[in-house]
């Protein structure tokens, strides 16, 4: 059976142009990126070990910190690339067998005006004064880890996925610590050996630090590329040897009491569940994982998402266990977050061949029990291996279940990598499934002036039960994803129309996609505005069968004080078109009929800079939709009095006028955290709909004395809308305890 499907997948011939096209496009980028190799070498550090560890307190007095070699060559980043920056930074760095211990010294010629909003541990620290570093350590320009945090002492990581997408819903064990100063503010971090994987015969680790001032848009960095800090632009740590990682094993049992109740039938239920993670470290560069009766019930929840489209929602994996290694498994570069393009990710995500998200919930989005399942990760080598099994129990009318998914990479040239996967099973089902894939992703940060070319070719071939023929996929990609200047890519896709991989996400099957993103990003000096962008990004759908599916133009325009993550103008205009060849329920009730319609929008969205005390956003849409009108208006409004205290409030307000009726959503949320400290919060959730009637409360107390020691307290309160009013639907309480025994 195994032999047949590798032999299908093998046997792509009918597909040989399309790949001999993409290598004819990779290969003149590869000759050009190697005039640009040599063009910008990396800058060094030696390491330097430390007698005895600094405290880690906010305060630079321990003996060590003069042992600490300093790194003073800092330039901008960004807005302009290479220029002196208007603060002065030091960084300083030793280590020892047990840790990386960074320090830094950053000085602000206006002092009381640091922006330290966040002080609720693991938040986004995103719109915050803050340094990050990055630590590649496998020095391969692929992975890596990044670390970041404020003033306020507020750690937030994550590992990157590939060389320019770092997921942040990782979470590692390490501690940091900042102070407030007359000239600025201190920092001190410490990276624990045991939280990294690395390879004990390589001294040398890809390094590098960032430090943002978010009032200005200051971004200043040891080395940059493209105004940008990652595994592929960063300089080198020689020197680390004789580390220890112990016996690489962090053992993480948990404990949650839980009371659940329903109110239409009055059940109540009240359970304890015990469950337990062990990690261990097989070698320094490879990881194993194991989990037993898992229990995610303290992952935040999902943002409410109101669907007015045909397609299947995307909702990004938060899950920590999924998340540990999880570039290894990436596939083909397919989806992701791009701030500067406009196609919605749920439309680039089409055809992930892997998509954790799918593994523990039903085809209706109820959670389904994990019993056990185990992970083996990491790196040999230039070559890069995970695997996955788990045993999903018993739900309803499926039976229990076992999937498995593999993955094996090769790392080759300086940047790029060759890989084959395969995933077995459905956990939405009781058919079988198998899928195959290869994919090759060329990528260059080294060419002249900061500029970064990637580009990926990939192939899938899909076996499930009941279907056969018409199951493969295909996709190319080549870009130039410039944070300056012109940026620009093409991308072609084709998924069959049986193509199903039962443990990735397809939206729309049975079609050629093709996107394209074409833009300029210009900087101007001493000029009011510090960041102007001008995009067109379109996308294509054919069917395989003859017929347009559905086609987008965007036209897009956007002016900015500091950066376009700040106060920013933006205008746009879209055209739009959709082929429906059948009928198509946007509304209950309000049904569209097959056929085909053009139609278009424009719209404005104003936006000032959340590090300010008071912050909002407003965006205005009109045009037509199918054969009518459609109005969109959203709001937010947020308020941070101080670092205590913040709440936030959003509405989302869609009016249809169509042929077939009228119908308005609404989508509410409201936000409200209280910190105590560095340690304990206290966040809310309010979230309602029209289109559910549901209205969903999440209050979530927090409390970290340290990394890797956790307690939760959650409610949630689920209500729905008749005509009486609110009525109590569901209720869950949970009492949760982690704790990390590392050895």
């Amino acid at each position: 059976m195994i032999d047949s499907r590798f032999y299908k997948l093998c046997n792509i011939k009918k597909y040989r142009a399309i790949l001999v096209a993409g290598i004819l496009v990779i290969f003149p980028v590869f000759t050009l990126a190697k005039e640009g190799l040599t063009a910008n070498k990396y800058k060094q550090i030696q390491a330097v070990r430390a007698e005895i560890a600094p405290v880690i307190d906010g305060v630079l007095d321990d003996p060590a910190w003069k042992q600490a070699f300093v790194i003073k060559d800092l330039h901008q980043a960004r807005p302009h690339e290479y220029t002196k920056p208007n603060n002065r930074s030091e960084f300083y760095v030793i280590y020892d067998k047990d840790a990386v211990y960074i320090g830094a010294h950053l000085w602000d010629s206006e002092p009381d005006k640091i922006t330290a909003n966040i002080l609720k541990q693991g938040a986004s620290v995103r719109n915050d004064d803050r340094i990050t570093i990055v630590i590649d350590p496998f020095n391969d320009k692929r992975s890596g880890y990044g670390f970041s945090l404020n003033s306020n002492s507020v750690r937030r990581d994550g590992s990157y996925i590939n060389p320019l997408s770092l997921a942040g819903e990782w979470d590692g064990i390490w501690q940091g610590k900042a102070s407030h100063t007359d000239d600025g503010w201190i920092a001190e971090v410490a990276i624990p050996i045991k939280t990294l994987s690395f390879n004990p015969e390589n001294d040398t680790w890809g390094f590098n630090v960032r430090r943002e001032i978010v009032r200005t848009g200051e971004r200043i960095a040891w080395v940059s590329h493209n105004g940008d800090i990652n595994p592929s632009a960063a300089g080198e740590l020689k020197g680390l040897e004789n580390l220890d990682m112990g016996l690489g094993l962090d053992v993480v049992p948990s404990m949650s009491l839980r009371q659940l109740r329903a109110f239409d039938t009055g059940n109540t239920n009240s359970l304890i569940e015990p469950s337990l993670n062990l990690f261990y470290k097989l070698t320094p560069s490879l990881n194993g994982s194991l989990t037993i009766n898992t229990d995610f019930s303290a992952v935040e929840v999902d943002s409410k998402q109101v669907n007015l489209t045909r397609f299947s929602l995307f909702f990004p994996e938060k899950r920590n266990f999924f998340l540990k290694e999880a570039d290894i498994f990436e596939f083909g570069r397919i989806g992701g977050k791009d701030e500067f393009v406009d196609i919605p990710r749920v439309q680039r995500e089409n055809g992930r061949p892997f998509f954790s998200r799918k593994i523990g919930l039903s085809v209706d989005k109820a959670p389904v029990e994990l019993e056990y399942g185990a992970k083996i990760s990491g790196r040999i080598g230039k070559w890069n291996v995970g695997t996955l099994a788990i045993r999903q129990a018993e739900f309803r009318d499926m039976n229990a279940t076992d999937i498995f998914v593999g993955r094996v990479t090769r790392n080759i040239l300086d940047e790029s990598i060759i890989g084959v996967m395969m995933t077995r099973g459905d956990p939405s089902s009781n058919l079988d499934n198998t899928l195959l894939g290869v994919d090759f992703r060329y990528q260059n940060t080294n060419l002249p002036d900061g500029r970064t070319i990637e580009s990926e070719v990939w192939y899938q071939q899909s076996d499930t039960e009941g279907l056969d023929g018409d199951d493969a996929a295909w996709g190319f990609r080549a870009r130039m994803p410039n944070t300056s200047g012109f940026r620009g890519g093409i991308t072609v896709k084709e998924l069959q129309e049986n193509f199903n991989p039962a443990l990735g996400f397809v939206t729309q099957s049975g079609v050629r996609d093709y996107m394209g993103e074409f833009g300029y990003i210009h900087r101007p000096k001493d000029f009011y505005l510090r960041e102007i962008v001008t995009a067109i990004d379109a996308r294509r759908v054919e069917r395989l069968h003859g017929g347009l599916e559905s086609s987008l133009i965007d036209f897009r325009f956007e002016a900015c004080r500091i950066a376009c993550r700040g106060d920013k103008l933006e205008i746009e205009y879209r055209l739009l078109k959709e082929g429906l060849t059948e009928p198509f329920e946007i509304s209950k009730g309000v049904i569209i009929p097959p056929g085909f319609y053009s139609f278009d929008e424009y719209g404005i969205n104003i936006r000032t800079n959340r590090y300010r005390k008071w912050s909002a956003n407003v965006s205005f849409s009109k045009g037509n939709h199918y054969n009518g009108d459609k109005l969109s208006i959203e709001g937010g409004l947020a308020w941070k009095p101080s670092k205590h205290f913040n709440v936030r409030g959003t509405y989302e307000y869609n009016d249809f006028d169509l042929s077939q009726g009228n119908f308005t959503t609404q989508l509410i949320t409201f936000q409200s955290d209280i910190v105590f400290s560095d340690t304990l919060s206290w966040a809310n959730l309010m979230q309602y709909d029209n289109v559910s009637n549901n209205l969903g409360i999440n209050s979530r107390v927090h409390w970290v004395p340290e990394a890797g020691r956790e307690m939760f307290f959650l409610i949630n309160h689920n209500l729905i809308e008749g005509t009486d009013g609110f009525q109590s639907a569901q209720s869950d309480i949970t009492l949760k305890f982690n704790y990390t025994f590392r050895f």
